[in-house]
């Protein structure tokens, strides 16, 4: 517990940022600001930035700073932390917070400076980076601190990261920039190319939480859409069924699948009965998706379960991983 202001972890995610503190969640909003696209000038930060996506005029960017994990505007994501952190810590003027920050597990060092870089200007006194499938698997309550190796797939928005971890420390882990927002991207492809409409991403999101699901189901669901139609531009409804989804996201379901395969491809034979006896917790938002863990323990060979709150699993370990500092730090990245 810190004596001079707050100690915080941030999962610094794509689609949502999520920050967590003595091992609840605080704060959990979009990542999206919209923009005065002539003034430079930030009209507004999270949800209220997401709605209006697609809704906004010429003048308003709606942006996502973070893309595929990492940072794509510095100084949009630096001003977003500032108002995240004001917003959960109040002003900051006397005692500043201490951060632990998620960064993918394939970003690179210049990508891992700007996040460390960002959250030292938007107000932290000190700040740490951890690797999201460790976070994970804290976060989780896996004993990651044993001997025994613990499997952990983390479906993000934008990066889908897995990994083996023991002794505080990640042994093998693999990542790919594919994760829920790729299942979103699939079925605006599928639904223009099958039905001849446009939607929205935010429609497509709907969509998938609605009626999606990674297996077959017993009884198929169907929803009813709106959007433009693709050859006259005008409005235009259809049903979309359960069937159309999972033909929709089977692709990309499968690079995400990918990533568990890999990691267990690597991984030493005493670690990998660990995690065939333990199974695979999945954690972050994408393994909400019904069927998710009947297709991955189909799939993959290896039981897999979710979570209690897939979700929050990253904030947590990172929130969890600064009281754990001095044995943790040797396994963190270094900047």
């Amino acid at each position: 517990m810190a004596l001079f202001g707050k100690d915080i972890g941030i999962d610094l995610g794509t689609v949502n940022v999520l920050v967590s503190e003595g091992g609840e969640i605080v704060l959990h909003e979009p990542c999206v600001v919209a923009i005065h696209v002539d003034e430079q000038k930030i009209v507004s930060i999270g949800q209220e930035a997401r709605e209006m996506f697609g809704r906004s005029p010429e003048s308003i960017e709606v942006m996502r700073p973070i893309q595929d994990g990492v940072i794509a505007d510095y100084e949009v994501t630096e001003r977003m932390l500032h108002y995240f952190l004001t917003k959960v810590c109040g002003p900051m003027r006397l005692f500043k917070p201490r951060v632990m920050l998620s960064v993918p597990y394939g970003a690179t060092s210049v990508e891992s400076r700007a996040v460390h870089e960002a959250a030292k200007e938007a107000g932290s006194r000190e700040a740490f980076l951890i690797q999201e499938p460790l976070a994970a698997a804290i976060g989780a309550g896996l004993p990651v601190g044993t001997p025994a190796g613990n499997m952990a797939l983390d479906i993000g928005g934008g990066n889908t990261e897995c990994a083996i971890v023991a002794l505080n420390g990640i042994v093998i882990a693999d990542s790919a920039r594919v994760g829920g927002m790729a299942l979103d991207q699939a079925i605006v492809t599928y639904v223009r190319k099958k039905y001849g409409i446009v939607i929205g991403e935010i429609t497509a999101e709907e969509i998938k939480i609605r009626i999606g699901s990674a297996v077959p189901l017993d009884e198929v669901l169907a929803v009813e859409i709106q959007g433009r139609d693709h050859i006259t531009g005008l409005p235009r409804d259809a049903i979309i069924t359960s069937e159309d989804v999972s033909e929709a996201i089977d692709e990309p379901l499968e690079d995400i699948i990918a990533v568990a395969k890999s990691v267990l491809e690597k991984t030493p034979p005493e670690l990998a009965s660990d995690a065939i006896d333990r199974g695979i917790v999945l954690c972050g938002g994408g393994s909400y998706l019904r069927g998710i863990e009947k297709r991955i323990s189909s799939s993959v060979g290896v039981p897999a379960y979710l979570t209690d709150n897939p979700i929050g699993c990253v904030a947590v370990g990172a929130s969890r991983a600064l009281d754990l500092l001095e044995v943790m730090q040797s396994h963190l990245p270094r900047i």
